[in-house]
C-alpha cells in the first residue's frame, strides 16, 4: 500500500513538472512502517501513507520543486522496491503452500 502511494505521488509530480509554483510531494512509507512497528504490531493496520510537501526539494526559478530526472529514478527505485516485495510475498504463500502439501 505504502509503495502504490508513493507511486501515485510520483506520478503526480511528472505530471506536473512543467506547473509553475507546483511543489513536489513524496510518501515515505519507510518510517511510518518503522514507527508503526515500534509502536506494536497492532499500530500496522492502523498505519496510514499520505503524500508530504518535500520541504528538501530545489526550487527553480518558476517556484516548482519538481525535478525530472530525480522523479524519473524515484520512479525507478519504487518499481524495483515494489517487485522486490511482491516477490517476498510470493516465496513467502510458495513456503506456506508446501507446508500445507500443495
Amino acid at each position: 500500500m505504502g509503495a502504490a502511494a508513493r507511486q501515485q505521488a510520483i506520478a503526480q509530480n511528472l505530471a506536473n513538472v512543467d506547473t509553475p509554483g507546483y511543489q513536489r510531494v513524496d510518501v515515505d512509507f519507510h518510517s511510518t512502517l518503522r514507527d508503526a512497528m515500534a509502536s506494536g504490531g497492532s499500530a500496522l493496520k492502523d498505519a496510514t501513507f499520505s503524500p508530504q510537501r518535500d520541504a528538501s526539494a530545489q526550487v527553480r526559478a518558476d517556484g516548482s520543486t519538481v525535478d525530472a530526472d530525480v522523479e524519473a529514478a524515484a520512479q525507478a527505485r519504487n518499481g524495483l522496491e515494489y517487485e522486490t516485495l511482491v516477490s517476498v510475498s510470493k516465496a513467502r504463500v510458495d513456503i506456506i503452500e508446501a507446508a500445507m502439501g500443495r
